[in-house]
């Protein structure tokens, strides 16, 4: 008897598009990222764009966009925005969205001081919510009970050692990312050419 494989349908178009709901599990990092990034206070970056000119991204999709990527590994202001092109984590960050390089890049380079106590602020608070793993920055998006015995509250001298730990961290990411930003492209990339030009 012949195997019935699955059908690769690579040609029906969607009745409706999808929804980028849809894209991730419920308990997938991208979506705490975003879930924090959405609940602190933006206003001092949002109320320095003019509204002139072409509209901007808003400084929340970027401000997750760069955390998500540090978080995974990714600095490069090009990789992310390859990455939000192909991963459905990143499209999921950005709505679908896709951010140019430069856009990445310069947004980082215009409110990197606030972009790092705003990295500190969810790292601080990933780390109360059992989150975080010491040592690395990564999360794994696992949504644990909370314990609110004496023996797990932050005391306030642990959460300042952590604070400043985190600082000591985020200022390494950055450094990453701005290394990666400036290291020169290849000159001799083998494109290939389309046959049809």
């Amino acid at each position: 008897m012949a195997t019935q494989f699955i059908l690769i349908d690579r040609d029906t178009p969607y009745i409706l598009p999808p929804c980028v709901q849809d894209y991730l599990p419920e308990d997938h990092m991208a979506r705490f990222v975003v879930e924090i990034v959405d609940q602190l206070d933006l206003r001092t970056l949002s109320a320095v764009y003019a509204g002139k000119g072409k509209r901007p991204y808003h400084p929340a999709m970027l401000l997750a966009l760069l955390f998500y990527g540090y978080a995974t590994g990714v600095f490069s202001s090009r990789k992310l925005e390859k990455a939000t092109h192909d991963s459905m984590a990143f499209k999921y960050i950005c709505a679908n969205e896709n951010p140019d390089h430069d856009t990445i890049n310069s947004f980082r380079k215009r409110f990197g001081k606030e972009i790092e106590s705003l990295f500190v602020e969810i790292l601080v608070l990933a780390q109360t919510l059992g989150l975080l793993k010491l040592g690395t920055v990564s999360l794994d998006g696992t949504k644990i009970k909370a314990n609110a015995s004496k023996h797990k509250a932050l005391s306030w001298d642990y959460a300042n050692q952590l604070e400043a730990q985190f600082k000591q961290e985020v200022e390494t990411l950055m450094k990453l990312a701005e290394a990666a930003d400036n290291s020169p492209l290849p000159e001799d990339m083998d494109v290939p050419r389309n046959s049809n030009a």
